[in-house]
């Protein structure tokens, strides 16, 4: 198993943008990505369906700049609660540069036994969601001339996996969904990529997925360990920021497996 690398330090990649980032409470990509659009000098407007893990969000990244993000409690499942997300993003800064879409819902059921309920609420969260939340960025910065969206998608939604077909057919939603946004918002100076990460280790992903199922996906990478969620939002705010000027469209695989 190779090390961890070293953390990071921000290079002002984003400096002076107004990010937008969905589920970014607890310790996942979500609010990796917060954190580190924070250090590449952005200014984040954080959003989650959880309100104390929220709250608990906008504290750390208050202590690591001095100045507590716009937090606002949002369910991407209901448009009122996404219209809302980016009314308070707008009515506190003006605009929104970047959207940050990571709001995503998985589980572990064999098709055959899953419900109706159980496939749609999946897909009404990880991929209508992120719909919701590309279509109202798109009405704001289309109207501006410009701007960045950044997907989470999965390679799940290259690969297949058992007991994760409403996930898989999810995320290969969103990166069809992303093809799609980018090609017309490109006329309008708007730029729509997606991430498609492998395996990123966290709290959450060990709670709802079995032991033998992650340490069979972690051995299957190259690098013999999961991602540290900051490195797919290293990834994230290189699609964000003028870097990847010329990529739209497109797929960024971040993974270290090689079938």
């Amino acid at each position: 198993m190779t090390a961890v690398p070293e953390y990071p330090p921000g290079r002002n990649l984003l400096d002076g943008r107004i990010v937008v980032v969905t589920a970014a409470a607890g310790a996942g990509i979500g609010f990796a990505a917060a954190r580190r659009c924070v250090e590449e000098g952005a200014t984040v407007v954080i959003s989650d369906v959880h309100e104390r893990r929220l709250g608990e969000a906008a504290d750390v990244l208050a202590d690591l700049t001095g100045q507590r993000p716009v937090a606002v409690r949002c369910d991407v499942t209901v448009e009122d609660d996404v219209q809302g997300l980016f009314a308070a993003a707008i009515d506190a800064h003006g605009h929104v540069d970047v959207l940050v879409n990571n709001a995503g819902l998985g589980g572990e059921t064999p098709l055959v036994d899953m419900t109706d309920e159980e496939w749609q609420r999946v897909l009404d969260v990880t991929l209508t969601g992120t719909m919701r939340c590309t279509r109202a960025a798109l009405r704001h910065m289309t109207g501006r001339g410009s701007g960045a969206i950044v997907n989470n998608a999965s390679v799940l939604g290259w690969r297949a996996q058992a007991g994760q077909a409403h996930y898989a057919a999810a995320k290969a939603g969103v990166m069809a969904l992303t093809r799609s946004a980018a090609i017309e918002a490109a006329d309008h100076g708007v730029r729509v990529n997606c991430v498609a990460p492998s395996i990123a280790m966290h709290p959450h992903l060990a709670r709802t997925s079995s032991e033998e199922l992650l340490a069979g996906l972690v051995a299957e990478e190259a690098f013999g360990r999961a991602a540290e969620p900051w490195e797919v939002a290293n990834v994230m705010v290189f699609l964000a920021s003028d870097l990847s000027s010329y990529m739209t469209g497109e797929v960024v695989s971040v993974s270290s497996r090689h079938p």
